[in-house]
């Protein structure tokens, strides 16, 4: 089941007794959590009814002993477990699982890991309870879910400085929903978001990141990729070379991959690779300038330079110093 699914369900007043939160993703875990303690309740029923337990202090009868009591003054009470993966004898709720109150909404977060699922406490989880399991997106997934996020804000974003936002912040959600929010605040009545918003908001130069330096090395344009090479080194924190290096080599490993798909139509590239049809010309546009084999090499190169940006056959060159070596090797 999904976060919003939770959430929707609870605006519609349709409960469960028991919903268990586990996995990778903090992002969704937090946001069904933060719904539970805030807005199922009103605020005349919280005094009495909602009780938030942390797993490191919480004792396992405890826990079990208030989601066993009756709601006042109210048709139910909530009971949170926050960060349940640090509590000792965890296993011992399946007795309250087994036999719930529907008058208890228990919601339980358990971050980093999932139950396992041999163990009795998942299997009555799974019968009597609701499982929410999150993993992280992969990158590809991010430009949609961010789309689909600013969407839901009744607001929207231009491509290019979607991908803009993405690049420069990687696979932390809130961080993007809080950029967002930043965003929305300051657009005033206007409803579109510019990469000179991002640039402005986020503090991210919209002429020289890592989307801009992918693209002058796509085009062989040494003079643009020195220049903002340059802006990096002046500017540490704007693109480490740990962000450089895996951008550029999922960019040019799709490049290589078009060559093996023998079809030139770019809604079946972006299609069968899961590249954004917006950018797909860009893509298309580097196989015309790179042969199989320059993008093989490129890859390589790569591959390369990513061991001496950690140490391995390197004597200390700075990382500025060896992102213009291996650009300056790749376009040549």
């Amino acid at each position: 089941m999904l976060a919003n699914t939770i959430i929707s369900d609870w605006k519609k007043g349709s409960y469960k007794p028991v919903y268990w939160l586990e996995g990778e993703e903090e992002y969704f875990i937090d946001k069904v959590m933060k719904y539970a303690e805030n807005n199922i309740l009103s605020e005349s029923e919280t005094g009495f009814n909602l009780t938030v337990f942390y797993g490191k202090d919480a004792d396992w009868a405890v826990v079990i002993n208030a989601c066993r009591r009756y709601p006042m003054l109210a048709a139910r009470q909530v009971v949170l477990l926050k960060e349940a993966q640090q509590m000792r004898d965890i296993d011992r709720l399946e007795a309250y699982v087994e036999n719930p109150l529907t008058s208890t909404i228990f919601v339980v977060s358990y971050k980093e890991k999932k139950v396992d699922g041999r163990t009795r406490l998942a299997k009555l989880l799974k019968e009597k309870g609701v499982v929410l399991t999150t993993k992280k997106l992969y990158e590809n997934q991010l430009p949609e879910w961010t789309e689909e996020l600013v969407e839901s804000k009744e607001l929207s974003i231009s491509q290019k400085a979607l991908v803009l936002l993405v690049d420069h912040i990687g696979n932390d959600l809130s961080r993007i929903e809080n950029e967002l929010d930043k965003i929305a605040i300051n657009l005033g009545k206007r409803k579109n978001i510019t990469e000179t918003d991002v640039e402005q908001y986020v503090g991210v130069s919209k002429d020289f990141n890592v989307f801009e330096l992918q693209t002058a090395v796509a085009t062989r344009n040494l003079s643009k990729a020195i220049r903002i090479i340059q802006y990096f080194e002046a500017n540490p924190k704007a693109a480490p070379i740990q962000l450089i290096l895996p951008s550029l080599y999922t960019f040019f490993s799709k490049v290589f991959m078009i060559y093996g798909l023998n079809t030139r139509d770019e809604k079946t590239i972006a299609s069968s690779l899961g590249i954004n049809p917006f950018f797909i010309k860009d893509y298309v546009r580097t196989t015309t300038i790179y042969s199989y084999v320059d993008v093989e090499k490129l890859l390589l190169l790569l591959s390369d330079y990513n061991l001496k940006s950690i140490g391995i056959n390197n004597t200390g060159t700075t990382d500025t110093s060896l992102l213009k070596e291996m650009v300056v090797k790749m376009i040549a």
